[in-house]
């Protein structure tokens, strides 16, 4: 039977899961407090204009006017894909106590207008005030970078655990609390939703919170003021650009996070100076910033040295100003090295004892949808991995290229309303490190695959050995039906994700479930 399609827009703007509205009667609720009065709520914003009693209470902070209850602080603000100050009515219409814009106050009696010169920041300081600043309360660190930001939250957050007690996490998978899991609807929430997380996360005795900080996170205010003990900056490769100008442009987002532009500045920093962005960073913050730097570069504070690489994993020499450590790791593959030296830093620069909590790395299973293996009993290797720039592609597939000894054969896409750049960039990838290439859909969105696989076609220099296949199940199969007994399948680019987007409508669509379903289809044999 077929699901249904679900609307992708319903997906994005967070139709299913709230984690901020929920209708209560005076006493809040375990995630959300009381009602509060707006006078009280609005301490440290611009405000320009108000109109209304400011003694008007509060119940719950919104940003979608289709989530007002009686008694919301609605924001009217203008989103990337509709303007919230379209809504207004509606709005008021659903009992909103209050507006927030940028717009001069309505002529609408009995409903309090508050007018701002930013409608993010607003909503962030009021989202916090609200909350009462939950990330002060705990021990909170950012992560941002282009690569490596999920598999570093989730290694840093179970070493924090093994010595801290609980520790929460925001990222692209999904949001822990402490006591439950939630699906994870942006990389970096909004500001409003993330204190709404935090607050949870105290509530179920978190000592610890790990956020994954994107750059469109931080460019759209969803940090802004946030409070962090330790910002963590990975790498920088292009993506992106359909956002962001260019890369100057995309690095200078990326250092508001250290440098005090998002409103706060980090009480240390921990920044990788293999990445020659990370050095320009640590140049850029100065000597009397509060930095900590790690790789396998000489003069880094923490770094790895008598690195041994194996198909399982690695071992290597820990090297820190705290006294060096033999680490023995259940992840492969030098990006993962890297990874793991940033989740080291971070534990040890947050007071855990490295030789007790370095030992968690043994038995890491890994994270979902980073190169994460397919095993159904077939005699060759499957990997599903989430890279989708260039270069996550070229590490995975050189991380495979050492432990394959037979060919590698590569499945991977682009994905449409993204960043048109790096698409020739991915192909030349595939082409130098891969045997064979299947190129497929990716998450196209509005855009044609013929304008997609136009784009890749720039960067084909071996038209011999790939193939532009439509229906990623069908270029998934081909893959598997040319795979030998030594070789490798990578399937990139969607790693955890559950569906595909096309247009504005979304499918169910796993690579792994996929890969496994054929992986059995293929094995049958007449009369088994």
């Amino acid at each position: 039977m077929r699901l249904p399609d679900i609307q992708i827009s319903t997906l994005i703007e967070n139709r299913f899961w709230s984690p901020t509205v929920v209708p209560f009667g005076g006493g809040g609720t375990p995630n959300q407090p009381a009602g509060q009065k707006i006078r009280d709520i609005i301490e440290g914003v611009d405000v320009l204009v108000h109109k209304g009693s400011l003694d008007q209470e509060v119940r719950s902070i919104i940003t979608d006017s289709r989530r007002v209850i009686p008694g919301s602080l609605f924001f009217a603000r203008k989103g990337l894909r509709t303007d919230g100050r379209l809504f207004v009515e509606e709005a008021i219409d659903r009992g909103a106590a209050g507006i927030v814009t940028e717009d001069a106050p309505g002529m609408h009696s009995g409903v309090v207008f508050i007018q701002v010169k930013s409608v993010p920041r607003a909503l962030a300081a009021i989202a916090g005030n609200f909350y009462q600043w939950p990330d002060r309360k705990l021990h909170t660190v950012g992560i941002s970078g282009t690569n490596g930001k999920t598999t570093v939250s989730w290694l840093a957050r179970e070493l924090l655990a093994a010595e801290h007690g609980k520790a929460g996490l925001v990222g692209t998978i999904h949001y822990d609390l402490g006591g439950r899991t939630v699906p994870s609807y942006k990389t970096t929430p909004e500001s409003v939703d993330t204190y709404s997380l935090f607050r949870q996360m105290i509530n179920a005795d978190c000592k610890s919170a790990v956020m994954e900080v994107s750059s469109h996170g931080i460019d759209q205010c969803r940090v802004e003021g946030m409070s962090f003990d330790i910002a963590v900056f990975l790498n920088l490769t292009q993506d992106h650009l359909d956002y962001h100008e260019d890369m100057d442009e995309y690095y200078e987002v990326k250092r508001r996070l250290f440098d005090g532009g998002i409103g706060s500045t980090p009480k240390r920093s921990i920044i990788n100076i293999d990445d020659p962005y990370g050095r320009r960073l640590v140049a850029d913050l100065g000597e009397d910033a509060a930095c900590i730097t790690f790789g396998v570069a000489g003069d880094a504070d923490y770094r790895a040295e008598d690195v041994e690489f194996s198909r399982t994993g690695v071992t290597f020499r820990l090297v820190t100003p705290k006294g060096e450590y033999k680490i023995k790791a259940n992840l492969a593959g030098r990006f993962n090295l890297s990874n793991m030296l940033a989740a080291l830093a971070i534990a040890a620069e947050s007071g855990c004892n490295v030789k007790k909590v370095a030992s968690i790395l043994k038995k890491f299973p890994g994270v979902p949808g980073r190169l994460e293996r397919v095993d159904d009993g077939q005699p060759y290797e499957v990997f599903v991995d989430y890279a989708h720039t260039d270069d996550a592609l070229r590490s995975t597939l050189e991380v495979l290229r050492e432990i394959t000894p037979g060919k590698v054969h590569l499945v991977f896409g682009c994905g449409g309303d993204r960043d048109r750049g790096k698409r020739p960039l991915m192909m030349h990838v595939g082409q130098t490190f891969a045997d064979f290439c299947w190129v497929t859909a990716d998450n196209p969105r509005s855009e044609s695959l013929d304008q997609i696989f136009d784009d890749m076609q720039k960067g084909v220099s071996k038209p011999e050995r790939v193939e532009f296949v439509e229906d990623r199940r069908r270029a998934i199969s081909l893959a598997l039906d040319a795979v030998g007994p030594d070789d490798t399948v990578l399937i990139a680019g969607k790693g955890h994700e559950p569906f595909m987007e096309f247009g504005d409508t979304i499918v169910p669509f796993d690579d792994r479930l996929v890969a496994r379903e054929l992986i059995r289809v293929k094995q049958l044999r007449p009369g088994a």
